[in-house]
């Protein structure tokens, strides 16, 4: 549940961001994506990390998988996020896919992977 309400705030602050960015300063929205999702890294990073799992991983090792995890993210929201507007569905409704599609898989990568303890780091 924590990892839910985490992803929502993350959504609401990535979201506002490609909002103004695409509807106030008029960025293509590519980069007003890319941009936004990019912004919002360490936002997400720290809600992530302390509130919804918790963890005790050191901030290097897991920020590198982060940011990692983030570009392989950023490059899947660009292209889901045009795909769907392309189609006529607008960037709204490309971003919500896009958001559904990475909490499935960032679940998993955060839980297993970024934000996993070393197990002989937490027996010492």
């Amino acid at each position: 549940m924590r990892y839910l309400i985490a992803g929502g705030a993350a959504f609401l602050v990535d979201l506002g961001l490609l909002a103004l960015f695409k509807n106030v300063l008029g960025w293509p929205l590519w980069l007003a994506t890319g941009a936004a999702f990019l912004l919002s890294f360490f936002f997400t990073y720290t809600v992530q990390k302390m509130f919804a799992f918790t963890s005790m991983a050191p901030h290097g090792i897991a920020i590198l998988k982060y940011a990692a995890l983030v570009a392989f993210n950023t490059a899947a929201s660009v292209l889901i996020v045009a795909s769907v507007d392309w189609t006529g569905a607008g960037w709204v409704a490309g971003k919500v896919i896009a958001t559904v599609a990475m909490t499935v898989w960032n679940y998993f990568a955060y839980r297993y992977w970024v934000f996993a303890e070393n197990p002989k780091e937490s027996r010492a």
